[in-house]
């Protein structure tokens, strides 16, 4: 079994990897990421107005509701994983830290690239995130979502106003940046990232459930990361 954690390898049909609430954040912030995009995407790109007074609908409003809600539940639940991480196994520990110092993290890394690139005959197993697998969740989910976060805050401080806590934390980031314009452009960019990563996320689950020496998306329901082999 390949690992580059410096961890004894050994033989094994089945490991208990993901704990109850590193599962229950992940499909709770799959579903915020959703929404945080969808409505992000009406925000940026309005639909067409409908007949009759505004408050007879209030469906921008509403939509802006839904965006504002799932952004506090991403916070909510980056400041838990941030603190399971701490209390957690040491897989809970993967997404927040990255072992660039370890030089069979960058070997595994390129085997990984060219196992995606139908290069390598058959992945190798492991027990956490694969390596590639690791870099860009610490990349997007945790670098990119302390941007959308602060980015977003930051936005959202225009509204609450002077004195708010969000104004408090947050309201430097504009005048930083340069103006709302500029921080609204960077926030709706990062949208785009994260989509296009939830694509491929999904697909390289799909692919490597079907392809790979191990299980992956039935890890993050049960926890149990199941191997097909015996084979180191």
């Amino acid at each position: 079994m390949s690992m580059y954690t410096g961890v004894p390898t050994v033989k094994r049909t089945a490991v208990y990897v993901y704990q109850t609430p590193v599962r229950i954040w992940h499909w709770v912030n799959a579903l915020a990421i959703t929404v945080l995009a969808v409505t992000g995407y009406l925000i940026a790109n309005p639909l067409p107005s409908l007949p009759g007074e505004a408050s007879d609908h209030y469906l921008m409003g509403n939509i802006r509701f839904l965006h504002f809600a799932a952004g506090y539940v991403f916070l909510v639940g980056f400041l838990f994983r941030l603190y399971w991480a701490v209390v957690g196994n040491r897989y809970s520990r993967q997404l927040f830290t990255l072992p660039f110092w370890r030089r069979g993290f960058w070997s595994e890394l390129v085997h990984e690239l060219r196992w995606y690139a139908f290069q390598e005959p058959e992945p190798r197993k492991y027990v956490g995130h694969n390596p590639l697998a690791h870099l860009f969740m610490v990349i997007i989910i945790t670098v990119g979502g302390l941007v959308m976060m602060v980015t977003g805050f930051a936005l959202y401080s225009e509204q609450t106003g002077l004195g708010s806590w969000q104004d408090d934390l947050f309201g430097w980031v504009i005048p930083a940046v340069g103006q709302s314009q500029d921080v609204r452009m960077w926030h709706h960019w990062g949208m785009w990232v994260i989509v296009v990563f939830v694509m491929l996320h999904v697909y390289t689950a799909i692919r490597e459930d079907i392809m790979s020496r191990q299980s992956l998306i039935s890890t993050m329901v049960s926890g149990w990361r199941m191997f097909k082999d015996d084979r180191p």
